[in-house]
């Protein structure tokens, strides 16, 4: 509905001109004031010297029988007119404007509806076109039909395949109340529609026995629309009044069709958003594997698993000899950055020789070679990690790093059980077993840039490296000591 400021009126020049015009000077004159008793005419019919333009917008002082007869838009009071004489003459007058304002506006506005209906099919598609945010785009699908239909509600649902349920994603009016509510697929005239592919128009929904009530929340009249692909539904449109309203067939056809533009931006939205999750779940898997498994994980190929399972794999302990007391010649800020450079450095090369990052312990670091994602010679690339470990320490340009991170390494290798190992609330991919127990043990032993390994290292790889006898370890729960033996490089 239009709406109708009284105040513009008077300020038209003709309009004032022609009330002066229409009565006769008073002794006292006649006021004219907005619904809010704002004074916008206080010398109408009378010339009245004042001494600044402030005292206008004061309320005029009548006599108790003055007369106040109310300017009126159907059952609306935009003003009053208030004087002694004629006061009904000049209040009849303002109607008789006011009224032809609004039929002019009225006029106006429905000229401009049937625009928007005729622009929207050659608008909405760019707007859409552009956006990429599957929330966004339901928002804006909404709004589009909001104003070309009259509704009190309305609401997006996109189909859930976890649950196989309809999920609002947008809404409006009651529906936004209910937003955190699923529905059933095969239930109510949304599932009859998401089902079928087929739009419903429902007049006087509530003697229809698909309609589900929820939270005592009525439609009268309502009108669903599937969002179509090629090959599938993907949700509905809704839009519903709670008013005795009655759709017509133009307003199924103007709101399908404006769902139909919305089903081609929806689906791109969505392979968008599977996209990014996809890139999200790289980025934070990189952080612990090389970019190529990272990928493999992904794309769920070859021997890539993260199910619990007995594997054979080759597992690298590093740890900076005498740390603790390394830390207490550094600020805790200057620590974290020499930290967090070479751990930076030192998962590069693990990362660049085919390994995974395990975990973090303090400064110590975890790797492992051969799980998730099975590789060939995997003690040789264990080795091959630990010599550019030691190489790339001497390399960094920072002299303090240089000169004070010296670490020992331990390598071992056999089967362990590797998996996502944990509670339901926090579960880490890692690997227990002996053999990650003894790899710890050799790192403990190994002096600053030594790296000890164990004979299935040294047996699998005698051909590609030097190695010379370090000696034997006991070992809690085994029979036989461990051979140990250094690599030379």
């Amino acid at each position: 509905m239009p709406s109708i400021n009284l105040s513009k009126i008077l300020l038209k020049g003709e309009v004032l001109s022609l009330l002066r015009g229409l009565i006769t000077t008073h002794t006292s004159p006649i006021t004219i004031q907005d619904q809010k008793g704002k004074v916008l005419v206080a010398d109408l019919g009378i010339e009245v010297n004042k001494s600044s333009q402030a005292e206008f917008n004061h309320a005029y002082d009548y006599p108790s029988n003055v007369t106040k007869v109310p300017i009126l838009l159907d059952e609306e009071v935009l003003g009053w007119v208030i004087g002694n004489e004629q006061t009904k003459q000049v209040a009849d007058f303002l109607n008789y404007i006011v009224k032809r304002e609004f039929e002019r506006k009225t006029l106006a506005a429905d000229a401009l509806d049937k625009y928007r209906e005729i622009s929207l099919l050659y608008t909405i598609a760019s707007k859409m076109s552009s956006c990429l945010d599957v929330k966004e785009i339901g928002t804006l699908v909404i709004e589009e039909a909001s104003r070309l239909i009259r509704c009190t509600s309305a609401s997006v649902m996109l189909h859930n395949q976890h649950d196989n349920s309809l999920e609002i994603i947008a809404a409006k009016g009651t529906a936004e109340r209910i937003g955190s509510l699923k529905f059933a697929v095969d239930k109510g005239i949304a599932g009859y529609v998401f089902t079928t592919g087929k739009p419903e128009l429902v007049n006087d929904a509530t003697k229809d026995p698909r309609y589900i009530i929820v939270n005592e929340n009525h439609s009268y009249a309502l009108i669903c629309a599937p969002i179509l692909t090629k090959d599938r539904s993907l949700g509905v449109v809704n839009i519903s009044n709670s008013e005795p309203i009655s759709y017509t067939s133009q307003d199924l056809k103007l709101f399908t069709a404006l769902v139909t533009q919305a089903s081609g931006a929806i689906e791109n939205a969505l392979l968008h958003e599977s996209k990014l999750q996809e890139e999200r779940i790289k980025n934070n898997l990189e952080r612990y594997l090389s970019p190529q498994v990272a990928q493999a994980v992904i794309n769920d190929a070859g021997e890539v698993s993260l199910t619990t399972s007995k594997r054979r794999i080759a597992m690298l302990f590093s740890d900076i000899r005498n740390f603790t007391t390394k830390c207490e010649e550094l600020e805790p800020e200057q620590l974290v950055a020499y930290l967090n450079e070479y751990f930076t450095q030192m998962v590069d090369v693990i990362f660049t020789n085919q390994g995974t990052v395990n975990k973090f312990v303090g400064d110590m670091i975890v790797a492992m070679f051969g799980a998730p994602s099975a590789i060939a010679d995997r003690e040789y690339w264990a080795i091959a990690a630990a010599i550019n470990m030691q190489k790339r320490i001497k390399e960094l340009p920072i002299d303090w790093i240089r000169e004070n991170f010296i670490t020992g390494i331990g390598i071992s290798s056999g089967d362990v059980i590797v998996g996502n190992i944990g509670s339901p609330q926090h579960m880490d991919y890692t690997a227990i077993g002996d053999e990650m127990n003894i790899a710890s043990r050799l790192q403990g032993l190994a002096q600053g840039g030594q790296i000890l390994v164990t004979r299935s290292v040294y047996e699998a790889t005698q051909s590609s490296f030097q190695f010379r006898e370090f000696g034997t370890l006991p070992v809690k729960g085994k029979k036989n000591l461990v051979e140990i033996f250094e690599v030379i490089y």
